[in-house]
């Protein structure tokens, strides 16, 4: 079975940034450990800054991954391109959001992609990561 990870804008910094609202653990780390706790999954890693290259990484993935796991950041909000890639494409996404995005300002309680993803999961730290890989491996059971 094959997962794609896809985090979006500012999620480079994770460890450095806000670290009260993030924790201090880089995603690197933690990819690392998701890898050991399904070793029987091929997990895959990417994150960008740019919207255009977050969609094409879901065009590129998403007739192939049995499952991607999609944390768009800030674009989750703005972005009718990233909803539009993900409804256009045959992979379930099921979208993640460390944060609980419902605790935080008000513009971050619309999603212009959960519409479009097999689910969301926000507000379970870095974990909601291995939540989401839980959920796409059931799926595929059924």
């Amino acid at each position: 079975m094959k997962i794609q990870i896809i985090n979006g804008p500012n999620l480079n910094l994770l460890g450095k940034r806000e670290p009260e609202t993030y924790g201090i653990q880089p995603f690197g780390e933690f990819f690392d450990s998701l890898k050991s706790r399904f070793p029987e999954i091929i997990l895959s890693y990417y994150q960008s800054n740019v919207e255009g290259e977050l969609i094409n990484k879901l065009h590129e993935v998403g007739f192939e991954a049995d499952g991607i796991i999609l944390n768009a950041g800030a674009y989750t909000h703005t972005s009718v391109a990233i909803h539009d890639a993900i409804a256009a494409i045959t992979t379930p996404v099921v979208e993640v959001h460390i944060s609980n995005v419902y605790a935080r300002e008000e513009f971050r309680h619309v999603s212009l992609i959960t519409a479009k993803c097999a689910g969301l999961i926000t507000g379970f730290g870095m974990e909601g990561y291995a939540m989401a890989i839980g959920y796409l491996i059931q799926k595929k059971k059924t």
